[in-house]
């Protein structure tokens, strides 16, 4: 079942459009602010995302750049050109108009998660110089193969795909439990540590942060 996170404050919009969806078998998630839907994002990785702009605390324009490798339509009162080319060009996948005919949006978000479904097909995730192959299971590091072990490289997998996220440490232990039972809370700041020092040792750069009090993150100024 896919999931869908609708990020609109309007409560009537939101629970309408929860309504809609559940109804087409999609699981649904909800935020009422940008600051909420950062949140969220910690921890779950919808399939697709319907962004409203005007938004409480952090604005649509300001969420989605913080938005990685999920699909997002824009559904907002600004009917303006310029807005939907400037938010399309800023990484948006489309772009629909309140008020909306509710089996146009449908039909966006059906061809939405079509193309992504076709882009994540290839198995392959990147990060700076970190190449991971998900169905070889291999990983290197400026082409030169780096040797993991079963909690390492499912801790990786996550953070990689999740670029840009902070992940808390409770929700990488939910993560990877099913490939790594034996992982606790204890242990997993040794696991962290070991994968960094095996990422670094390649081309001396630190590929994870940590983030104090919360989680781990990819280190995107590399």
């Amino acid at each position: 079942m896919k999931t869908i996170l609708i990020v609109d404050d309007d409560v009537y919009i939101g629970d309408m459009l929860e309504e809609l969806l559940t109804k087409e078998n999609y699981a649904v998630g909800c935020a009422y602010s940008g600051t909420e839907a950062l949140l969220y994002l910690s921890s779950r990785r919808p399939d697709l995302i319907l962004l409203d702009l005007m938004l409480p605390g952090l604005s649509g324009e300001e969420l989605l750049p913080l938005i990685k490798d999920i699909p997002v339509i824009i559904v907002s009162a600004k009917a303006e050109v310029s807005d939907k080319v400037d938010l399309l060009l800023g990484g948006a996948a489309d772009y629909i108009t309140k008020p909306f005919d509710t089996s146009e949006l449908l039909a966006r978000i059906t061809v939405q998660l079509r193309k992504n479904t076709g882009r994540k097909s290839s198995g392959i995730l990147s990060f700076d110089a970190i190449r991971m192959n998900t169905d070889a299971h291999t990983v290197t590091v400026a082409d030169m193969p780096v040797r993991l072990t079963q909690t390492e490289y499912a801790i990786l997998k996550l953070l990689m795909a999740n670029p840009s996220q902070v992940i808390t440490k409770s929700v990488i232990l939910d993560r990877i439990s099913e490939d790594t039972p034996d992982c606790t809370e204890s242990s997993l700041k040794v696991h962290i540590s070991n994968l960094r020092k095996k990422l670094k040792a390649v081309d001396g750069k630190d590929y994870i942060e940590a983030v104090w009090g919360i989680g781990f993150k990819l280190n995107e100024e590399l």
